[in-house]
């Protein structure tokens, strides 16, 4: 009886369908990724899981991009579903990189509040596919918005192990011996006439901070092409480069925050805990430009919140 009720809400409904679906699914791996977690275990069941969300997602954008006629991220309801399918994108690459049960156990809560988010809490009339304002009708609608979308998933990601990193080491000093471009991990052995590279061995800790700071690498990449296609695509449609509304304004303290935080690991050597701090609270400023801006209601971009786009 539920399955046929699930059925026909499929074919009548399948964005809402799918969209309910990845929230069960996210609902079912959070526990399962606590359990590994303290059993200080990966699971493979917890990353079929996530892949699968992954795919409903996928097939529920791409639905909308049927029905709607346009590339599904015009709205918030949409930002937020093809935000989770960047971050479970981001988390299954990560593991991939360093299996580790905390992968996971800081994505998928982030993901299922999300989704709860959009499920639960927004307004029918935000979840509706609805025409495109003029501004919108363009091929940088594509380009720009969804290569700020995933820099802010994998902004979110690398300040997510940033975080698990100060946890992990909340009762003695945090020192790390990584690179800051993750390239490193070689010592030179004196023992050897021709100084032969022997392989360094990275605590757990140091691990996760180089995953950190090549995700926030990667995510600073795109959202610098974002501001740039934003620039040009604004220039386009109102005829300025930049107006300093307070979506752009958010858009490049986030991308000077993050500047900061390379520069001090690259050019100043920092290490331990003052820049894991530092791009801990990235994730906060990534969420005020995100989402906490379009409460306000003003400037060029205020369409996002009430019927429109939300980059």
């Amino acid at each position: 009886m539920i399955f046929d009720g699930f059925i026909k809400n499929l074919i009548n409904d399948p964005v809402s369908a799918l969209g309910i679906l990845t929230f069960y699914f996210l609902l079912i791996n959070l526990p399962i990724s606590l359990i590994a977690l303290f059993n200080k275990k990966s699971s493979s069941y917890v990353r079929s899981i996530t892949l699968l969300t992954n795919i409903l997602i996928a097939f529920q954008l791409f639905s909308r991009w049927l029905l709607s006629g346009h590339f599904p991220i015009s709205n918030l309801y949409e930002s937020l579903y093809f935000l989770v399918w960047g971050i479970s994108l981001g988390q299954l690459l990560v593991e991939k990189e360093y299996p580790t049960p905390i992968i996971p156990a800081i994505a998928i809560p982030i993901e299922l509040l999300t989704v709860s988010f959009a499920c639960f809490v927004l307004p029918e009339d935000l979840k509706l596919s609805s025409s495109l304002v003029p501004a919108l009708r363009s091929s940088w609608l594509i380009m720009h918005v969804s290569v700020v979308m995933l820099s802010y998933a994998a902004l979110i990601i690398g300040s997510l192990l940033s975080a698990s990193v100060l946890f992990i080491n909340d009762r003695q000093p945090l020192q790390l011996r990584s690179s800051s471009t993750g390239i490193g991990g070689f010592k030179i052995s004196n023992s050897y006439p021709n100084n032969v590279v022997d392989p360094m061995n990275f605590s757990h800790s140091e691990e996760i901070d180089t995953l950190s700071y090549r995700s926030i690498l990667v995510g600073f990449v795109l959202l610098t092409l974002g501001l740039i296609t934003g620039a040009i695509w604004a220039n386009e449609a109102w005829g300025t480069w930049w107006s300093w509304d307070p979506k752009e304004t958010w858009a490049l303290i986030s991308w000077l925050f993050y500047a900061a935080y390379l520069h001090m690991r690259i050019s100043k050597g920092w290490q331990g805990r003052r820049p894991a701090l530092l791009a801990t609270s990235g994730f906060f400023v990534v969420l005020i430009c995100y989402i906490g801006v379009n409460f306000w209601g003003v400037g060029l971009h205020s369409y996002g919140w009430i019927f429109g786009l939300l980059n």
